[in-house]
């Protein structure tokens, strides 16, 4: 009796622990998570090819057309004048930019004169004896020299004989010194070459001027030029006299110029041409910063996006059947600041107008029509 009792409780144990374990393994088992797919919604555009202009962008400083740089080619004190040489002064052309004592330098030229006039009267006597025909001329020529004038022109000569005769006397020899003194005595007086204004003043009256000093800096205002910089790729596309739109970095102004040089050479450096814009604009003042466009060429069947939306600088991405994101290569022909471009795509093909972040080919997305 008392192992069948203790068989049945063993058997009794063994099978309620069975149960007790199914009961806990059961229990244990935590539920499948389920997830909700997240469609993302995308801006898109339609294409629609075009003739897109190409224009080159590049900045640069304004630069007078014409403008001076002055230097002294003589030596003397700076003379007050009518008008102060100071920046900012405004000149006629022909007008007196500035002028330089010139006693000492007017005593030698006098000197000279008077040594040219000695030469030539000692002459006269041997003219009437070995020349008498020439006479006359070399006596009237004498007569109307006049000391505190331009030393008139030598009579021409009509023999070798007679010109052998004047220059063994030294009167050629004279005569140019006296001419070259003059030249330089202008030089004491420098005028303004065209009507302008001064920009830069480097002495003030009563400075000692020495030779090859630089005084000052004098331009013609309303007429300027601006040196830019394109790539050099893009060299064939500047032609002289294409147009450019200017602003300045405001964004306020605008203003119209012409491309008038190109430069043969390009920078090894930078590998970019140098071209010249000319700008006329009374509002305009040297050393302004202004931004141009320079529209080189037009391209067929094109359209422009911004260069966030190119991947790889090779492909964009479209909308298939309004909910497959696809990759397609297409063909960049120009990159600018901002934006490219692109050949390669089919009218109303959908594109996305803005970045999508975590795109990839083949994505399930829906379109935003707002």
């Amino acid at each position: 009796m008392r192992k069948t009792i203790l068989s049945v409780l063993g058997v009794a144990l063994a099978i309620g622990a069975i149960f007790l374990g199914k009961f806990l393994i059961d229990n244990n088992t935590k539920p499948k998570p389920k997830f909700s797919r997240e469609i993302k919604s995308v801006f898109v555009k339609e294409v629609d090819n075009k003739e897109v202009d190409i224009v080159l962008t590049a900045s640069g400083s304004l630069v007078a057309k014409d403008k001076i740089e002055i230097f002294s080619e003589v030596q003397g004190l700076l003379k007050t004048s009518n008008k102060p040489f100071k920046a900012g002064s405004n000149y006629n052309r022909g007008e007196v930019l500035l002028s330089l004592n010139s006693d000492e330098f007017y005593a030698s030229i006098q000197s000279q004169k008077s040594n040219l006039y000695n030469l030539i009267t000692s002459t006269l006597p041997d003219l009437r004896l070995d020349y008498p025909s020439e006479f006359k001329k070399w006596e009237s020529y004498l007569q109307s020299f006049d000391l505190e004038k331009t030393t008139p022109k030598l009579p021409s000569f009509t023999s070798d004989k007679e010109k052998y005769f004047i220059t063994g006397r030294g009167i050629l020899t004279a005569y140019y010194n006296v001419k070259n003194l003059e030249v330089r005595l202008t030089k004491h007086q420098i005028r303004a070459p065209f009507t302008g204004v001064l920009t830069e003043a480097l002495v003030s009256p009563g400075t000692l001027v020495r030779t090859g000093q630089k005084l000052g800096e004098y331009i013609k205002p309303g007429v300027y030029e601006m040196e830019v910089s394109i790539n050099a790729a893009f060299a064939d596309l500047l032609k002289v006299g294409n147009s450019v739109a200017l602003t300045n970095l405001e964004k306020t102004k605008n203003y119209t110029g012409k491309v008038v040089r190109v430069n043969g050479k390009v920078d090894q450096t930078s590998q970019t041409i140098k071209a010249y814009v000319e700008i006329s604009d009374n509002d305009l003042k040297e050393g302004m910063f202004l931004e141009a466009n320079l529209v080189g060429k037009s391209e067929k069947d094109a359209i422009e996006i911004s260069r966030k939306l190119l991947v790889n600088n090779k492909a964009v991405y479209t909308v298939k059947n309004d909910s497959i994101l696809t990759l397609v290569n297409v063909d960049p022909v120009y990159f600018g600041d901002e934006n490219v471009v692109i050949k390669g795509l089919e009218n109303n093909q959908k594109i996305l107008s803005q970045v999508l972040p975590g795109a990839f080919d083949g994505m399930i997305v829906k379109i935003n029509k707002k």
